[in-house]
């Protein structure tokens, strides 16, 4: 039997063991519930608390990120229309200045062409008084030469009478030493600025015997001619004739670059044609004549006047083709700059479409990492939806003991 105080009353009275142990189990049982209560009121509300402090904090990132996620969207679209803009300007700016530079290229042109043009027409004047210059002095050349002609024709009859003499004593001495002495005897008086040389080029296969070329005092060459000195004596079997040697003094001539060409020549002494002085051969070969041996002179004073008549023209032609070439290289240095511009504006839109490409990389990752935020703002809002669903019931649904004590407390109330 034990013993209980009533703790109100102070009796004492006697209970066996089976009333002694369900009273110590009603009281445990009652503490026990009152203990469970509490704890799942304390767990309750720590649990709200909780799940309330990782909402807001969840949201306060989702917040934070959404804000740092607009504005590097916002700060990258003010950099690419900033880009874009100066891109614009630039671009703008460059095709002005192209413009304006293409504009004064092409007028520069015009100008050249308008001088260029007004150039030939003064140089078409001066060429037309310089023609009826010509014309004149040739006249006057012309009565001249029909002067000397006549007065050669006088002393022809005495140089053939001369002629067997004239012959032995070009012989004796050479037709070329006789015709360099004579060219001496007057280079310092006719031909201050002159040469006249052996022609000791063979490197074209031949050679001609002399070349003689006269300067003005600027170094400008008047005339160039190639010499060929022909002589046989009277006692010689095989004659030779002056146009067995047409062409190998044509070919001389044009190796040499020389304007003339002449045949100074003592054979066929009997032809009346060579004997009448100076002989044109030209419409058999371009500028060639013959003469006797007493004419060298005289056909290259003849030749150096003529000469000197175009020098000028010549001159005016040579800076005509100066300023065409001026004006060519000048056009193609502008085709040159326009090649080189379109490659540099070429490049530099490349450059810029790349950049171009570059920030819509830039705005499709910050897309996708948006894209993620709000995925992860969705599955929040399920864990959420899950965390207001849930309930004591629904916690104690496959715990048969904790239901019971669930049970127990809802009937006690």
């Amino acid at each position: 039997m034990k013993e209980i105080k009533c703790p109100h009353c102070d009796s004492v009275f006697k209970v066996d063991n089976t009333n002694y142990l369900e009273i110590v189990g009603q009281i445990r049982n009652k503490e026990f519930d009152e203990e469970l209560e509490k704890r799942l009121r304390d767990f309750h509300l720590h649990h709200e608390q909780a799940l309330a402090f990782e909402k807001e904090k969840i949201a306060n990132v989702y917040e934070k990120a959404v804000d740092e996620k607009n504005s590097k969207i916002t700060q990258l679209q003010n950099d690419l229309n900033n880009i874009a803009l100066k891109q614009e300007l630039l671009i703008s700016k460059t095709n002005e200045n192209y413009a304006s530079k293409i504009k004064q290229l092409e007028n520069e042109i015009m100008e050249l062409r308008h001088e260029k043009k007004e150039l030939s027409l003064k140089h078409e004047n001066e060429l037309t008084v310089l023609e009826n210059t010509k014309e004149h002095e040739k006249k006057l050349l012309q009565e001249k030469h029909e002067q000397e002609i006549r007065e050669k024709e006088e002393a022809i009859a005495y140089h053939k009478d001369l002629k067997v003499k004239l012959s032995t004593k070009m012989v004796g001495e050479t037709l070329e030493k006789h015709c360099e002495i004579e060219f001496n005897k007057l280079r310092m008086v006719a031909f201050p600025n002159a040469i006249f040389e052996k022609d000791n080029d063979i490197s074209g296969g031949s050679k001609g015997d002399y070349i003689f070329r006269d300067f003005d005092e600027e170094g400008n060459e008047i005339v160039s001619i190639m010499f060929e000195m022909k002589n046989e004596v009277e006692t010689t079997a095989t004659k030779q004739k002056n146009e067995h040697f047409f062409t190998k003094l044509d070919k001389d001539r044009d190796a040499k670059k020389c304007e003339y060409a002449v045949l100074v020549s003592l054979l066929e002494q009997d032809n009346e044609l060579y004997n009448q002085g100076i002989v044109d051969v030209s419409y058999a070969y371009k500028k060639m004549y013959v003469v006797r041996p007493q004419f060298f002179i005289p056909i290259i004073s003849l030749l150096k006047n003529a000469s000197l008549n175009t020098l000028e023209y010549k001159k005016e032609l040579k800076v005509i083709q100066e300023q065409n070439i001026d004006i060519a290289n000048f056009e193609k240095d502008l085709h040159d700059f326009k090649d080189k511009f379109s490659k540099n504006y070429e490049l530099a839109s490349k450059k810029f479409k790349t950049a171009i490409d570059e920030i819509d990389k830039t705005i499709a990752h910050l897309q996708k990492t948006k894209e993620a935020l709000l995925s992860s703002d969705n599955n929040l809002r399920l864990a959420n939806n899950k965390a207001e669903e849930l309930t004591i019931k629904k916690l104690v649904r496959k715990n048969p003991t904790m239901k019971a004590k669930f049970d127990a407390l809802k009937k006690d109330e």
